[in-house]
């Protein structure tokens, strides 16, 4: 079983949608995700995905450290600060970068807040569909 693991900052909101989505895809990979420097999982993310029947509510905010000795095949970085401070990995690895608008940034009452971890949510679903598993198929 091939090993995916999804990066970004926090490991809160956008690696975390993504991890669950993948997770719904494809039962071939095993899916982790990881931040730079953690967060525990964001309520907004929770709440939006599973408004899609994607319950991430027992995921846990991990640290990239934590992979460093795992034989990971292939890392999705979902922010520009996760691809550039991402360790080496011992074994080869390969790399997919696409970065997302951070939701936890979104101001606003609780519905504009929901407005905007909606579209990041289905910008990164879009992308998940669209390209990700293509490019996974090529490398892993």
């Amino acid at each position: 079983m091939k090993k995916i693991l999804v990066l970004c900052t926090g490991n809160s909101c956008r690696s975390q949608m993504a991890h669950g989505f993948l997770e719904n895809f494809n039962d071939n990979f095993k899916i982790f995700s990881a931040g730079t420097k953690p967060e525990p999982v964001n309520k907004y993310a929770v709440r939006v995905m599973a408004e899609l029947d994607i319950d991430i509510s027992n995921y846990s905010s991990n640290h990239i450290d934590e992979y460093l000795t795992q034989e990971i095949d292939l890392i999705l970085t979902v922010c520009d600060n996760a691809k550039e401070i991402c360790p080496v990995f011992p074994k080869k690895t390969d790399f997919v970068h696409f970065s997302f608008d951070d939701p936890a940034n979104a101001t606003g009452s609780d519905e504009e807040k929901l407005i905007v971890y909606r579209r990041v949510r289905d910008e990164i679903n879009v992308f998940l569909k669209n390209k990700f598993l293509e490019l996974a198929k090529g490398r892993i």
